[in-house]
């Protein structure tokens, strides 16, 4: 899977787990802040978030992957994805 394609699936995950407008995901670069920045985006939501991203980009997230820098960013995310899949 590319990285655009990855984006774009992490993008339609972040609309449909946390209900933002798709063109506010849309904007989102490496540098967009998530956990701490996106109200909708707190500790319930996380939860949600994950068991999506395992879903819909057929990866394995064990408790141990899951930290703070992870989802600081719209970046960090993506580059976080982007491994597990490549590892997979």
């Amino acid at each position: 899977m590319s990285r655009a394609a990855i984006d774009s699936s992490l993008k339609d995950i972040l609309v449909a787990v946390l209900g933002i407008d798709r063109e506010i995901a849309d904007a989102f670069t490496d540098e967009s802040g998530l956990f701490g920045h996106l109200p909708e985006l707190d500790s319930m939501a996380v939860a949600g978030l994950l068991t999506e991203m395992e879903d819909q980009l057929d990866i394995v997230i064990e408790d141990d992957d899951v930290d703070g820098e992870m989802l600081e960013t719209y970046g960090g995310l993506l580059s976080f994805a982007e491994a597990k899949i490549v590892a997979g």
